[in-house]
């Protein structure tokens, strides 16, 4: 079976509030799952309890949180916390993140691989009721699903290791594919793999701009730097790690890199494409709304919903 869920993004040219929003729209055009991630607005899990204190029904999923930053008592306490003040059903995802936010701006060491892998166990372990390190949650929710992003060989072992979800963002069907193939290849019991891709309804110029600004900051990054280069667009890439201002590369990044790693058109176009990535190995999709001409993605995300929340396969 395979579902369609909805992301917060944080674009950086929209208020953060709309995050509440886009929340509400989801869950009032049907959506199941609604990803609530944390960058440098809110504390993802405060706002996953105002979001679940303002819908109805919508499940939610937290993260992917940058496992080194939290400790498990705190990941385990701030997901207590979410099911107990709101009712609803949540699910944690955890990512490495990235040296810059570990280190730099929660400075704690960039060891990834060895935090993931405790970080899974001992958070599980809390959230059954376990006592870990002299401590015990007093509201335990067990077989709570950690699901854990993946980008990169090493990354990919631990999440098909301890996962119960690979989680992957921004990436063609083909990435996708490929995935897939190493984490059936890693466990004899694979774990369901989940994707956020864009979404955008008939875009104009400004949401394409927001696109293309969003995309600009994936250009250089190992990893997805590879991905871009071999869809053919390695001249962005060597000049992203050049140097080359933001501004500058996001002009030049042409609408076939986004329709490569996102959902763009009309909405049968978008549930085409949806379907691409399912064909691909997914089983859960996360769209991120653009929200530049389309506030709170309410056009994309009603439009969409008789065609994706329907019971797929």
């Amino acid at each position: 079976m395979t579902s369609v869920g909805v992301v917060t993004p944080f674009w950086l040219d929209r208020p953060p509030a709309e995050a509440l929003d886009i929340a509400v729209v989801a869950d009032e055009a049907g959506f199941g799952t609604l990803w609530i991630g944390e960058m440098a607005t809110f504390d993802a899990f405060a706002l996953a309890t105002a979001a679940g204190l303002r819908t109805s029904d919508i499940s939610l999923k937290i993260g992917p949180l940058a496992a080194g930053v939290r400790s498990p008592v705190a990941l385990a306490l701030g997901l207590s916390t979410v099911v107990a003040m709101t009712g609803r059903r949540a699910g944690l995802a955890l990512g490495a993140s990235s040296p810059r936010i570990v280190t730099e701006w929660h400075g704690r060491d960039w060891e990834p691989v060895r935090r993931m892998r405790e970080t899974v166990r001992d958070t599980r372990a809390i959230l059954a009721g376990n006592r870990v390190a002299g401590f015990r949650l007093q509201q335990p929710v067990p077989g709570t699903p950690i699901s854990v992003a993946a980008f990169g060989p090493a990354m990919t072992r631990v999440a098909a290791a301890v996962g119960d979800e690979v989680v992957l963002n921004l990436v063609s069907a083909g990435h996708v594919a490929s995935v897939k193939k190493q984490v059936r290849e890693l466990t004899n019991v694979p774990p369901p793999l989940a994707v956020w891709i864009p979404a955008a309804l008939d875009p104009g110029p400004a949401t394409l701009h927001q696109l293309r600004a969003q995309l600009s900051v994936y250009l250089s990054p190992p990893g997805y730097g590879e991905m871009f280069t071999a869809l053919g667009h390695g001249t962005l890439v060597e000049q992203a790690r050049a140097g080359k201002p933001r501004s500058e590369l996001a002009q030049a990044i042409p609408a076939d890199l986004i329709e490569a790693v996102g959902a763009i058109g009309s909405a049968r176009d978008i549930a085409r494409r949806v379907d691409e990535y399912f064909d691909a190995g997914a089983e859960h999709v996360g769209l991120v709304p653009a929200t530049a001409g389309d506030p709170a993605g309410r056009e994309l995300l009603t439009r969409l919903s008789p065609l994706l929340t329907k019971d797929r396969r």
